[in-house]
């Protein structure tokens, strides 16, 4: 039926092109007899027959707006909710769509603008599909980028292939998405927000540069404020050109002229007048508190640079379609530019460099839209839901560290989308658009029209409701004063959608009012967890104005410079966000104030070695009022480690637990590697807990595939959280009550540190009686040593269960070991007795003194780090520190000495030395223990797993009752056995024939069942509990 209809589209097509091809028949013509047909055969409503509003029909058919010639808007976008899934770009059949390059090139502009994967270009006569991922240039021809090219006369034919991608199902079971990726990874193919990243930081670098050149007193500070707002103004207004609120190409007739730095003012001033945004704000007014910029008009910046910067801005040079790119984009490139800040050095010279807590932290942390939308809707959706806008206008929302805005942005975009939704119905129950609510600031208004019909059946909100929810709602606060200013100017493009220059003469003419709100009351600069409590003693005067500017004091309770009034009426009803991680011993480097600070007056900073992302968890409980709830992504490594105890307590203490979304080791953030989860948390408190478990992070994104158990409050508490799903959860309760941990009768030492492996660790080659010979990396040479100052060294790699320790590397040694003390050898004694090892260590003297900042100059420059240093030789176990499943290896007469790094060395106290290493090894070796590890361990990308002391330690000890017979006689026969499987990994290593290898092979197998068995009869391991271990190998 549906090849059918498209057949009668092509015949009719066919028999009359020379009409359709003529100069006479138009696009409008070609839309309504073919391609709308065309694309409801592929299943869209493309006429909204639904009924559906503006926001959740299939299709929109923009207005085409022309400025300077230039369509500023894609004929049609199709979409699956509210989400964007590609472009299609409509021509007459007279355009050569095979060979013309200016249509691929508006096409493919609205494709990379929007960071659309796929979009198409369509005369019905030719249907081409391009990648927009594929950076645009003018110079390209219309092949360029094209991934498939339909002539009319295949449509029919390659149906089959056209639905499997295009159709309204195709895309929604996600074969759209997967063809995308399929033509993934050709050459070219770049990102929008990473190329505007790139260009924007080139306009700071020549900014900075200029300005500092042609301004010779500006300050530092001064410096970043005026070109981050010069970069921001001309931004907005470029967008708004292209959204048709600005006269298109202002900025662009600047550059045929001269100082075009004082006719830029001009332009921005005439702004203030119109928007009334923090954004242009050069004059004193009474009803803002801000003060003016007086800075920015005052400088002096060269034509040269200015032209540079505009002109990239236009077609056809700007690859960028400023109206299409979503301000959610705009949101990742600044978060990644404000990464970065100007200095000057003594010269007067500008620098940009990356600032130290963004080194420290490992880089720019930026949330992906689907993880800010998940934490919005189970934030804020869960509070609007059911209510009124009259409710909701009681709602308060913070992003206590809100960055470039993206938490706050999504957050009012969901506020727009409900309160919508909300007036059509009442608009349909009633008959009338609905009225909008009073507006606090501004009572004597009276009540203004929610809604307006912006074309027939069109319905969006007024921009005075949109600018009464904005300023009611939507509260942040960062310590980077420009990161204040991009998310207030994210926020402001926000305002603007849908807008033009009609409808805002209109809000000026009708009511005297500016385009845009003034957001200094609602989006401040600060840090969040610092106040005045600070200066309690006055110590705030001491501090230089760096330090000043640092600290930069948040008084969460002055109803002026904070959010006093908020806080007075019991808090703010939702918080959300990504709080910056970075460890304590990265921000004692840069920040030691406000690290003594923290731990004074933050209990979750009270002990070891914190994270700042624990500190806005506890400040945030404090800032939610009775009925708040909180959401954040964050690390999970304060479930088990340490440091998170005091964090663990205080969520658990007041049963704040509502939900957690555990990745695993998913990486959710592009670039630094971060094990994640989402904590969600109610102030009231909760009888129970929701833990959700993602093993396939793609799948839970696109239809929430998970595991999940709920957890009763009174089970939580300030021990390690390990959150067990399905039957094993018993089993692992069973095994945590019921015996001994490793920690109680085991001693846990890591190996060696040198801080010049390179030196001191050298790869076996051979060796003799005497001497031994070694490849050295430091010097890549081989040489010959005396044999007694070296010691085989065990890492991660050459540890296997059962298996003989390898000799592989060797650690030089200048030590003499007595008892379980190590003597560092007299120097001149050494040259004496060990010639050959002192002459190498001679060679690398310069090196080895360098170590760690020169703290081993001296004489004694060729010694290790003092620590374990005379325990390496006991007879121990073996663990490597990053394993796919838990095993250990013996070093059975102690010869071998641990890698700091790679290995942990495990032996028993001395009230347990009765219980054997032997027994030891095979508990850490057999299936039970392996499976109680894998519940509590930290994994790691490609399925690796932390095997550190933390978790060692946390493992459950059977003890063995030496006055009780038949443990006695597990004991014995489990020693025996653990004997027998060292013997026979030794003897698989020596097997000469494939059929000694395979009955030795055999027999392990035999073995090791046999010592599972074992294992589980002594733990009390009943069958299905086998069962529950045995599936989950």
């Amino acid at each position: 039926m549906i090849k059918e209809i498209v057949g009668e589209l092509v015949e009719r097509f066919k028999q009359n092109i020379d009409t359709y091809k003529s100069a006479s028949y138009n696009e409008t013509e070609l839309r309504v007899e073919f391609i709308n047909p065309f694309w409801k055969a592929l299943g869209w409503d493309v006429d909204n027959k639904a009924g559906y509003a503006h926001l959740y029909r299939d299709v929109i058919h923009e207005d085409a707006i022309s400025f300077g010639g230039s369509t500023k808007a894609p004929d049609y976008c199709f979409r699956i909710g509210n989400m964007r899934k590609f472009f299609l770009e409509a021509k007459r059949p007279s355009v050569n769509i095979g060979e013309d390059a200016t249509s691929a090139y508006q096409l493919r502009r609205y494709a990379w603008s929007g960071k659309l994967p796929i979009s198409v270009l369509t005369n019905f006569a030719e249907l081409a599909v391009y990648d927009g991922r594929i950076r645009p240039s003018n110079t390209d021809k219309a092949s360029k980028a094209r991934i498939a090219l339909y002539k009319f006369d295949e449509y029919v034919e390659r149906w089959d292939e056209i639905d499997a991608v295009f159709s309204r199902e195709a895309v929604l079971k996600g074969s759209f998405d997967k063809y995308a990726l399929s033509v993934n990874g050709k050459r070219g193919t770049t990102e929008v927000d990473m190329e505007f990243l790139t260009e924007i930081e080139k306009w700071r670098e020549s900014l900075a540069k200029n300005i500092a050149l042609r301004n010779v007193d500006i300050s530092v500070r001064d410096l970043n404020f005026a070109i981050q707002m010069t970069i921001d103004r001309i931004i907005f207004l470029r967008m708004c050109e292209d959204r048709g609120i600005e006269k298109y190409g202002q900025l662009q007739a600047l550059c045929s002229g001269k100082r075009i730095y004082s006719r830029l003012i001009e332009i921005f001033e005439k702004a203030d007048d119109k928007y009334n945004s923090g954004l242009f704000h050069f004059r004193l007014e009474k009803e803002r508190d801000s003060a003016p910029d007086r800075l920015t008009t005052k400088l002096t910046i060269d034509d040269k640079v200015l032209k540079e910067i505009l002109l990239g801005l236009y077609y056809p040079e700007s690859p960028y379609e400023f109206g299409v790119i979503p301000t959610e984009i705009l949101g990742n490139v600044y978060e990644q530019f404000l990464g970065k800040v100007i200095r000057l050095t003594k010269g007067r010279q500008a620098k940009v460099e990356e600032k130290p807590e963004i080194r420290k932290a490992g880089g720019v942390y930026y949330t992906p839209q689907y993880i800010v939308e998940h934490i919005v809707k189970n934030t804020v959706g869960s509070l609007c839901e059911g209510k009124t806008p009259d409710d909701i206008s009681r709602i308060r929302i913070l992003d206590p560290a809100c960055g470039s805005g993206s938490f706050l942005l999504e957050a009012y975009n969901y506020l727009l989308d409900y309160h919508l939704k909300w007036y059509l119905e009442k608009k349909e129950a009633t008959g009338k658009a609905p009225l909008g609510l009073v507006e606090k600031s501004k009572p004597k208004r009276g009540r203004h029209a929610a809604i307006y019909e912006a074309r027939k059946n069109e319905w969006l909100l007024t921009t005075r409701e949109k600018k009464r929810i904005l300023l009611n709602s939507i509260y942040g606060v960062d310590i980077d004063s420009q990161a204040v200013e991009v998310a207030k100017l994210s926020l402001f493009l926000k305002v603007l959608e849908n807008e033009n220059q009609e409808t805002l003469r209109t809000q000026l003419a009708l009511w005297r009012e500016r385009a845009l709100p003034d957001l200094s009351g609602n989006i401040k600069c600060g840090n969040s967890l610092i106040g005045p409590e600070i200066n309690k003693n006055g110590q705030l005067i001491m501090f230089d104005e760096a330090q000043q500017g640092r600290v930069n004091v948040f008084d969460w309770h002055d109803s002026r410079n904070g959010f006093g009034d908020i806080m007075k009426a019991g808090g703010f009803d939702c918080i959300v966000g990504n709080p910056p991680y970075i460890r304590i011993q990265a921000l004692k480097d840069w920040a030691p104030i406000e690290v003594e600070h923290y731990k004074k007056h933050y209990k979750s900073a009270s002990s070891g070695n914190y994270d700042i992302y624990a500190v806005f968890v506890e400040k945030g409980l404090t800032l939610l009022n009775s009925k708040g709830r909180l959401g954040f992504i964050l690390p999970h490594k304060f479930f088990n480690l340490h440091y998170g105890k005091q964090l663990r307590g205080i969520i658990a203490d007041g049963k704040h637990l509502s939900e957690i979304i555990h990745f695993g080791s998913q990486q959710v953030f592009a670039g630094p590697t971060t094990y994640t989860c989402i904590l969600f948390l109610d102030k009231a408190g909760n009888k129970r807990m929701r833990f959700v478990k993602v093993d396939d992070l793609d799948a839970w994104r696109k239809n929430g595939e998970s595991e999940e158990v709920v957890i009763n409050a009174k089970k939580i508490s300030s021990n390690e959280w390990n959150f067990i799903i399905g039957d094993g959860n018993k089993l692992f309760e069973k095994l945590e009550n019921k015996h001994k941990r490793f920690g109680d009768v085991c001693d846990m030492f890591v190996g060696l540190q040198t801080s010049a492996d390179d030196v001191f660790i050298m790869d076996f080659v051979k060796k003799t009686e005497k001497t031994i010979t070694l490849r050295s990396k430091a010097l890549g040479e081989v040489l010959v040593f005396e044999k007694d100052l070296f010691f085989p060294l065990v890492s991660g790699q050459d540890i296997n269960a059962y298996f003989p320790l390898g000799e592989r590397q060797y650690i030089l040694f200048p030590y003499n070991l007595i008892g379980e003390s190590a003597e560092l050898i007299d120097y001149a004694e050494l040259q004496r007795k060990y010639p050959k090892a002192s002459n190498y260590l001679e060679r690398n003297k310069e090196r080895l003194e360098k170590r760690e900042n020169g703290r081993f100059k001296g004489p004694k420059w060729y010694c290790l780090y003092p620590k374990n240093l005379g325990i390496q030789n006991r007879v121990k176990l073996c663990v490597p520190r990053l394993v796919e499943r838990l095993h250990a290896g013996y070093d059975i007469d102690g010869r071998h000495f641990n890698d700091n790094v790679d290995v942990g060395g495990v032996t028993l106290k001395s009230d347990y030395r009765e219980q054997t290493l032997e027994y030891l090894l095979c508990l850490m070796n057999s299936n039970l223990l392996r499976w109680h590890f894998s519940q509590i361990s930290t994994t790691f990308r490609g399925g690796w797993r932390s095997a550190n002391r933390q978790f060692i330690e946390k493992l459950p000890f059977r003890t063995i009752d030496f006055y009780n017979k038949n443990d006695v006689k597990a004991h014995r026969k489990i020693v025996s056995m653990t004997m027998s499987m060292l013997d026979c990994h030794s003897q698989l290593l020596q097997a000469k024939t494939p059929d000694e290898e395979i009955r030795t092979r055999r027999l392990i197998a035999a073995n090791e069942i046999q010592m599972n068995n074992l294992v589980y009869e002594l733990y009390g391991i009943n069958k299905s509990e086998i069962e529950i271990i045995e599936s989950e190998k």
